[in-house]
């Protein structure tokens, strides 16, 4: 080891890909954990096929997991990967055309068969025929030499090939300088019920970081200083994992009972099978027979005193869209998760989009005004849940959280917060009146006075046909456009008590970048390079879209030029130009993926320039 180079670098992005049974989930996340309790800031990005096991070797069937880790805040998973680890041509052949030049190129050689090469459709082998040249190739054997090292194992050859991916890991922890122990624990764990399994996992973890320790073609290893942080506890967390815990904090902090009504979907069926072990802190989970019972049930949850809550993704929404017109009609608390993938109808399940914002803004017969927070990050999804949570118990309403495949999936360092700096919920419901009247409301709030089932004396009405003060069904017209009204006014009230975002840049200028949700990250990174030549860009990201922060009014117009970069074709630029009358310009993709930096950064000076 004292022969070989060690290279110092400040950030690394790497991606693992291979088939869908070639466990590069797994991989990756593992990777992730180690990399984490390292102490690097990181995000990952797990990118994957919808079929259950998609045709071996086929282009469709990659299956890949990026990771961006660095001494220094990270905020996307990075655009080009300085490092592939291959497992077969059609992995190769999938993200070559995103790889630096110069990058890293790990591959199976094993996996590079005639058959193979046909189904990756290429015309002849690429690590022959020269078009690997101006990258760094590491041809392994990875197959061959896992046999090898489990040639005394008692399983099956074919279960030997499943650890392949552990040889490969084995080797990027030498590469990075990891330590194994994090993931030597978890295969003792995951295995401790077939321990032939966990022996052959572990043989073939080592065996990678000695092959790559001992053999002459990696000749440098590499090393990331760690990452200053604050002072704390961390954890690795998805954004699925956050909502999840933030929904848990919430219900604790407003003394309720958690209740979770859901149908699975991807990719929100995290959040339930999260949630499920938790039934020891007062949360109860439910799946439905479909999306309609989940929200249902979940109505049903908060009549009766507990934190309702539901998860879907866009096509879900758009059955659930009745019952959430009769939670606004009928002033309940509802949270209602949106985790966002590519449309319409299944369109791609297991990749990231912001197209549902039109859908939960406006998607109800009748006016029906919702309020939406668009959690930015993994670990964002923690205070955006518990945020939604406030909000909805505090106003009485149902509110929407939007969250995205990207983030839900993705992973980050989260700063554990104390427990006593997360404030307390106050909830009251009315128990005592001689004249109760169901829809009599606070003065600042507009929230509506709620009396729980069965409290003596206090028996009322509630329900779909619009009502006037004292619950009573009214046709009135004068009372069906007051209590509308009403309604949307309570959700403009919510802007006067959730904070604000903050303006980045100056005051005015030339031109103000407005995003929202996931797109944070990529943002960030390509304000930060435009700001080091331009300081006439600001930049301002909003959490709330609805209601609209109050203060963008104001701000809008000291710009002369608005940008709008999503990952759709244009749902908030729609809103912003409506709502200021404004000639907002927008920036999309809907490639199932992030934005990257270097095209928002190409968008942003390319507006500039008129």
């Amino acid at each position: 080891m004292s022969k070989k180079e060690l290279q110092e670098l400040k950030r690394v992005t790497i991606r693992f890909a291979g088939d869908s049974g070639d466990g590069m989930q797994l991989t990756g996340g593992q990777f992730s954990d180690s990399t984490a309790l390292a102490g690097y800031d990181l995000i990952t990005l797990p990118d994957y096929p919808a079929e259950i096991r998609a045709p071996a070797g086929t282009l469709f069937g990659v299956s890949g997991f990026q990771i961006q880790f660095s001494s220094e805040p990270v905020h996307t998973p990075g655009d080009t990967p300085d490092v592939l680890v291959a497992m077969n041509p059609a992995a190769l052949k999938v993200n070559l055309k995103h790889m630096k030049d110069n990058a890293i190129l790990i591959i199976n050689t094993d996996a590079f068969t005639k058959r193979n090469l046909e189904l990756a459709k290429y015309e002849s082998n690429p690590l022959e025929d020269g078009s690997l040249k101006g990258y760094q190739v590491f041809p392994v054997n990875i197959t061959t030499l896992t046999r090898e090292a489990l040639k005394d194992s008692p399983l099956s050859v074919k279960d030997k090939d499943r650890c392949k991916n552990f040889f490969a890991l084995g080797m990027t922890y030498w590469m990075f300088s990891r330590e194994m122990d994090t993931t030597i624990e978890w295969i003792e764990e995951k295995f401790k019920n077939k321990p032939e399994l966990a022996e052959a996992n572990k043989k073939a973890l080592n065996a990678g970081y000695s092959y790559a320790l001992a053999t002459e073609i990696f000749t440098t290893h590499f090393k990331v200083p760690r990452a200053k942080k604050k002072p704390g506890k961390y954890r690795n967390i998805t954004g699925n994992e956050a909502i999840a815990l933030g929904l848990i904090t919430a219900a604790k902090k407003a003394n309720k009972e958690l209740f979770l009504g859901s149908y699975p979907i991807t990719p929100a069926s995290e959040i339930l099978h999260e949630l499920s072990k938790y039934r020891h802190y007062d949360v109860k989970t439910f799946q439905a027979e479909d999306e309609i019972g989940g929200i249902g049930s979940a109505l049903g949850a908060s009549y009766t005193g507990a934190l309702g809550v539901t998860t879907t993704s866009g096509p879900g929404i758009a059955l659930k869209s009745e019952f959430m017109g009769l939670a606004v009609m009928v002033e309940l608390p509802l949270v209602i998760v949106d985790i966002q993938r590519g449309g319409p109808s299944t369109g791609l399940p297991t990749k990231t989009e912001q197209a549902d914002l039109l859908q939960v803004m406006y998607g109800r017969n009748g006016e029906a005004p919702i309020p939406v927070i668009a959690a930015y990050s993994p670990a964002d999804c923690f205070r955006a849940a518990f945020e939604a949570c406030e909000v909805a118990l505090k106003f009485n309403m149902p509110v929407v959280l939007l969250s995205d495949g990207y983030i839900a999936n993705g992973a980050e360092p989260w700063r554990i917060p104390a427990v006593e700096n997360i404030p307390e919920i106050k909830v009251e419901y009315v128990t005592k009146s001689d004249d109760y009247k169901p829809y009599e409301r606070d003065p600042e709030t507009l929230a509506r006075y709620i009396a729980l089932p069965g409290t003596p004396g206090l028996e009322h009405h509630i329900g779909g046909l619009e009502k006037d003060e004292s619950g009573n069904v009214s046709y009135v017209p004068e009372n069906h456009d007051k209590m509308v009204r009403i309604r949307a006014e309570k959700v403009e009230r919510v802007g006067n008590y959730v904070k604000e975002p903050e303006l980045m840049g100056k005051d005015s200028g030339e031109l103000l970048v407005i995003s929202w949700g996931s797109t944070y990250g990529t943002i960030y990174n390509a304000l930060e390079e435009i700001w080091q030549e331009y300081d006439n860009v600001s930049w301002y990201h909003l959490r709330w879209v609805n209601p609209l922060p109050k203060a963008l009014g104001k701000i809008i117009k000291n710009f002369k030029k608005v940008l709008v970069p999503e990952i759709n074709l244009g749902q908030l630029v729609k809103i912003i130009r409506a709502e200021y009358l404004v000639d907002a310009k927008s920036f999309n993709r809907v490639r199932g993926l992030p934005l990257q930096t270097g095209e928002v950064v190409e968008a942003i000076k390319t507006t500039l320039k008129g």
